[in-house]
């Protein structure tokens, strides 16, 4: 069988895997998700250049529509493709030797285990971009993650550093549900509605914050807009500096977590409207916007979407006292129901802090899941969702392409340059700093 018929044939594979898993489970949510993920990236880019359109692949974005702006990556050479797990491992550690201070390579908590063991730092996103201005030394920064990851490491970084993303076909479906043109276009339909005056107390009538995981554009748009960027574990603190400063707040591209802070913060429902970028004004009326107080964009995760309330009763039963941990990126039932919700460094930090043996449910991606448990041994540690449901998009990252990016930097050779348009990076940077400045 060919590259690109074994490529559609593990596409459809999944595909159907995942309609019968929904099946199984009686819940729609079930057929986002595959369960056979091709360890092989290369087979889907083989796909896409069949088929002439992107794709996210068959994990937990396998009923996400990629879209066609998205960048391809170029077919890895088959040295590359046909390497051993073993013969892969020893030519990134000697390509890193060779190297040295000159690159640093950058694993997100979700990346497979076969990449993180050559991170240099392993964290969240903005952990990571951070991470990469510990070593000024460097020439180039190999961030193992996603597209919008690493366009906020090359903002971060300096121009004399090269940002690369070991596969350019690593994107986010959260991410690029929100792009410029729609936030641009929503922005001035709320304007028309909200005017642009401050109140009697200077506060302007809506200011935009964006989700770290948003394209350089979007994080451009609120340097230039008075807004802000915000992670999962410093939401509730950027929200009170953005109601200081204006009567309301246009949040994307995830409603979950605009949602799950804004309620915790006291913020009702029914002034949270949901802004659907398809519609007028979102599908809402003028009324409704007046009264708001948090708009929130119609963007989500396919990973933490597909956590239940059902999942959760389940883990109580099998295990009375279960420690329920969830990512504020999942839907709000699945929030009130957990024991507690937070960012990846939060699940963490509550698993290694725990003194005693203690079962956890943890809802978030697989990897970081599986990786916990096997660190944490004492503890009983398991992902709520029964069906193994990775980030596609984060597995497109392989040994296969981190070799060969090194490989080319010991060649003298920068492969998969990422680089953000000077006048973007600029207002980029001052969101970017106005959260660095935000203290709770």
């Amino acid at each position: 069988m060919t590259s690109v018929a074994t490529a559609i044939s593990l596409i459809s594979r999944a595909e159907a895997e995942a309609s019968s898993e929904a099946r199984a489970l009686g819940g729609a949510g079930a057929s986002t998700c595959g369960a056979d993920l091709a360890k092989g990236p290369w087979e889907f880019d083989a796909a896409e250049a069949l088929r002439g359109l992107p794709a996210y692949g068959p994990g937990a974005s396998v009923a996400d529509a990629a879209p066609r702006s998205t960048p391809r990556q170029g077919q890895l050479p088959q040295e590359y493709r046909e390497a051993s797990e073993d013969e892969l491992r020893a030519r990134i550690t000697a390509a890193k030797e060779a190297l040295g201070e000159r690159v640093v390579v950058l694993g997100h908590f979700y990346q497979r285990d076969e990449v993180v063991e050559h991170a240099d730092f392993v964290g969240d996103s903005f952990q990571l971009a951070n991470a990469a201005l510990t070593r000024p030394d460097a020439e180039a920064i190999v961030f193992c993650g996603v597209h919008f990851m690493a366009e906020t490491a090359d903002i971060l970084s300096r121009q004399d550093q090269a940002v690369i993303l070991p596969n350019l076909a690593a994107g986010c479906s959260m991410a690029d549900m929100a792009d410029i043109d729609s936030v641009e276009q929503a922005w001035a339909q709320l304007e028309a509605v909200l005017g642009t005056e401050p109140d009697a107390d200077g506060r302007v009538p809506v200011i935009p914050v964006t989700y770290m995981n948003s394209s350089a554009a979007l994080k451009g748009f609120c340097g230039e807009h008075g807004g802000i960027v915000c992670t999962s574990s410093n939401a509730a603190t950027v929200l009170e500096w953005a109601f200081e400063r204006a009567q309301r707040v246009l949040f994307f591209p995830d409603q979950h977590l605009g949602r799950n802070t804004a309620k915790a913060m006291g913020v009702p429902l029914q002034q949270m409207p949901m802004w659907s970028p398809r519609k007028p004004l979102g599908g809402n009326d003028a009324a409704t916007l007046l009264e708001s107080r948090v708009i929130l964009w119609h963007g989500f995760c396919s990973v933490h979407k597909r956590f239940t309330v059902a999942q959760i009763e389940q883990a109580r039963a099998e295990y009375p006292g279960v420690r329920v941990i969830v990512h504020p990126e999942c839907p709000m039932e699945v929030v009130d129901a957990a024991d507690e919700y937070g960012s990846t460094d939060y699940i963490r930090k509550a698993i290694a802090g725990a003194t005693e043996p203690t079962v956890f449910a943890i809802g978030t991606e697989v990897n970081l899941v599986n990786r916990l448990a096997a660190e944490y041994p004492q503890h009983t540690v398991f992902c709520l969702d029964p069906v193994i449901c990775p980030c596609s998009t984060m597995y497109r990252i392989h040994p296969g392409y981190l070799a060969w990016v090194l490989e080319g930097l010991v060649e003298g050779e920068v492969r998969n340059r990422i680089e953000v348009p000077a006048d973007v990076a600029a207002t980029a940077r001052v969101a970017l700093e106005r959260m660095l400045a935000a203290r709770p």
